[in-house]
């Protein structure tokens, strides 16, 4: 199958791996543990929000009825009755002619219906046992009403959904202390070659330190996935499956990077005619890394990635990341792409379509992509500035400067201003 691999498109490749991978299980965490998590089940409100009327700015709660005749050039006197901080119950009722002095978040006396702001108010700053009120309210205005925001038994977070910091405001406001999410994703990570060197050895001739491993853990944590460092793959076929049945049970996902190409050490193109191996694709039509491959293994996905940096960095945003996102129960799950205008032409054909590394900008509120011309997918230089993949369509036309074309963004955009 080395030399007569079936080619098939991005989108083909991505939608039988997603069909192929099962929602890991449930687990319980602490609330201090849920940032990055994705929820199992739908999360209810227990009470209403807010759970009793409020005043939303600092000023006087009052009778709208009383204000009927008010206006800047003839204010209505009302008898102040007390002052209700944040936290604080009303002890009096506002009854006709009088208000209460109340601050932002406080609980609404009995008998208002409405808050007037001190700035609309005679001498605001003065603690004054009279208020003049400058202008007409209506019964209801400046007052956050009961349940007005959520509604008791109301699904304040869903399941699938990705619990951010909002989240956790919400969560924690209506006294989630355990929440039920998806077990993370336990990712083995493999390199396979006799050249590669640890980190901690000294380079010798024809030599390369594995970098490959560092730079796909850190993006499995990025996703919400646990990386797990697994012993390196060695080029003879036997002794590889070994090491990976040896370490199978302890991963949800493999992961390797190298190996995948038609060379005669390639160890993961000799593993994919195993009967063992349920091929999901070993050539996908993109260009850097083209022979990614997609497997099951002995019931687990296996996603083997081009040994260059640049090509494992695009197939790991293209493949493993959208594993990771399945896996962990996420809800929706696939490649988001956005649309900017190519900073500069791009006219080098290509039979498949190119992802070439860049970075966004803004220029005249419209959004731009910049590539950085090197093409190389070996080359490290530039990948650390990378923060997105440009798609340049097949074919011998490219695009030139000033065409939309389709971006698939990897990192957070620095979103630079260019004038």
């Amino acid at each position: 199958m080395r030399f007569s691999r079936q080619m098939v498109t991005v989108e083909e490749a991505v939608d039988r791996l997603i069909k192929s991978l099962s929602q890991l299980g449930e687990e319980t965490v602490q609330i201090e543990e849920a940032y990055g998590r994705i929820l199992a089940s739908d999360v209810y409100a227990t009470y209403e929000l807010p759970h009793f009327d409020r005043s939303p700015l600092d000023g006087f709660a009052v009778r709208a009825a009383d204000t009927i005749s008010a206006s800047a050039e003839h204010p209505v006197y009302l008898r102040v009755l007390e002052t209700v901080a944040a936290g604080q119950v009303p002890q009096l009722e506002v009854t006709e002619g009088c208000a209460t002095r109340i601050m932002t978040g406080a609980m609404m006396p009995a008998g208002a219906d409405a808050v007037i702001m001190f700035e609309q108010t005679e001498n605001p700053a003065e603690h004054a046992v009279m208020v003049g009120v400058k202008r007409v309210l209506k019964p209801g205005e400046n007052v956050s009403e009961r349940g007005e925001e959520i509604a008791s038994g109301t699904v304040i977070a869903e399941a699938g959904e990705k619990i951010n910091a909002g989240t956790l405001a919400i969560l924690a406001t209506f006294g989630y202390t355990h929440l039920s999410v998806i077990r993370q994703p336990r990712v083995g990570l493999f390199s396979t070659g006799s050249e590669l060197l640890r980190i901690d050895q000294p380079l010798v001739a024809g030599k390369i330190r594995n970098s490959n491993s560092w730079m796909l853990a850190a993006l499995i944590k990025e996703a919400g996935g646990i990386p797990v460092l697994l012993p390196d793959l060695p080029d003879e076929l036997a002794k590889a499956k070994k090491i990976i049945g040896e370490h199978l049970q302890e991963v949800d996902l493999l992961v390797s990077s190298g190996g995948v190409s038609v060379g005669d050490f390639d160890v993961i193109a000799s593993l994919v005619d195993e009967p063992e191996v349920d091929l999901l694709f070993n050539k996908v039509a993109m260009r850097p890394g083209k022979p990614t491959t997609g497997m099951i293994l002995h019931g687990k996905p296996y996603i083997a990635l081009s040994g260059n940096p640049g090509a494992c960095f695009l197939g790991y945003e293209l493949f493993v990341r959208l594993a990771i996102q399945q896996l962990s129960g996420m809800e929706q799950v696939g490649l988001c792409l956005i649309k900017a205008k190519l900073d500069v032409p791009y006219t080098k054909p290509c039979p498949y379509p190119r992802y070439l590394r860049g970075r966004l900008l803004e220029r005249g509120g419209e959004l731009f992509a910049r590539p950085d011309f090197n093409e190389k997918a070996g080359n490290l230089g530039t990948l650390k500035d990378s923060e997105c993949f440009i798609v340049i369509p097949a074919g011998g036309s490219g695009k030139e400067e000033g065409e939309l074309v389709s971006v698939l963004s990897h990192s957070t955009p620095s979103w630079r201003n260019e004038g």
